[in-house]
């Protein structure tokens, strides 16, 4: 990016921009959608400035101020937090405010991931407005803290990527309507988990290193911070996989602010994410920190997987 020649431009599609005119075509919008994201915009801005925990405490407080929203879900606290009736809305919002923390001392990309609902109570909300399946957001997304700032946001029409520039202090569209590539040369996961594994999770791993259909091989890549290995496949294809295995049976990935937005991200894409059993985003949680495995990634590839799982159940 071109940042002293941008600072002089005045075409450039700006997260707050592109934003508005997604509201525009909506009518009967009073603004109130529009207000959230850029409030979570803008914690993503103090985050990506200040990486620890003053950031942390920054996103959280901006999220809780909006006076549109009447629940949050956060990684960080252990119940969920219902706004005072005063400053209700019509939203929730879940979101993991800094995933892959543990990285941060050795410089990999780490990042924030969000959803957001409709709330189906909304002069008394209630948990039952939180559990909702995957499929039922109007919106996610995630914001990477690496090289870059980018901020990754899909609001139900297709998935738009946009890259901070420090000069003008604003997201600027970079990754307009991405596309995940059918099939991807890639596969993500850790293979130190390998010895617990399933059948159809080895098996398939076992495909990737190993194809007996003359193809050549996948590459392996695994950074271990789940906002990176997704930013990744999202734009090379490919799939990332954190199956179950015998130490973690419901599988490690949280469902409402890790599975359940890049499901959503990954099918925008016109990729697919499957947990095993279905598809993701029809999962209905049962708890706010409920886990699950999750398969995401190309189509093609994660229709493999799903075959593989197919031809295991035929056996029992």
């Amino acid at each position: 990016m071109d940042h002293a020649g941008d600072a002089h431009r005045t075409d450039l599609m700006t997260i707050t921009r592109f934003v508005l005119n997604e509201q525009s075509r909506h009518p009967e919008s009073r603004g109130d959608f529009t207000i959230l994201l850029s409030h979570i915009v803008l914690g993503c801005k103090f985050v990506c400035s200040c990486v620890n925990k003053a950031g942390l405490a920054k996103l959280i407080g901006l999220a809780g101020e909006t006076n549109v929203q009447s629940i949050l879900v956060s990684e960080e606290d252990e119940e969920a937090t219902f706004v005072e009736s005063a400053k209700r809305g019509k939203y929730c919002v879940v979101f993991d405010p800094l995933d892959g923390s543990s990285n941060i001392d050795c410089g990999v990309s780490i990042g924030t991931i969000f959803g957001i609902y409709m709330i189906k109570h909304a002069n008394d909300p209630t948990l039952e407005d939180v559990l909702q399946p995957g499929k039922n957001m109007l919106a996610a997304g995630y914001c990477m803290y690496g090289s870059s700032c980018t901020l990754v946001l899909s609001t139900g029409c297709g998935v738009n990527g946009f890259t901070l520039d420090p000069s003008l202090g604003e997201f600027i569209l970079t990754h307009p309507d991405i596309k995940i590539p059918k099939k991807g040369k890639i596969y993500s996961v850790n293979e130190g988990n390998a010895k617990n594994w399933d059948g159809p999770t080895a098996k398939y791993v076992e495909k990737c290193k190993f194809p007996k259909d003359g193809s050549s091989s996948k590459s392996l890549r695994y950074i271990g911070s789940m906002v990176a290995d997704v930013h990744r496949t999202l734009l090379y294809g490919g799939v990332f996989l954190y199956p179950a295995d015998k130490k973690s049976p419901s599988g490690k990935l949280r469902v409402l602010y890790e599975v359940f937005p890049m499901s959503f991200l990954m099918e925008q894409a016109g990729g697919q994410a499957f947990t095993g059993k279905q598809r993701a985003l029809d999962l209905i949680p049962t708890k706010i920190h409920e886990r699950s495995p999750i398969f995401l990634g190309s189509y093609d590839d994660v229709e493999e997987i799903k075959a593989l799982y197919a031809a295991e159940e035929d056996k029992k």
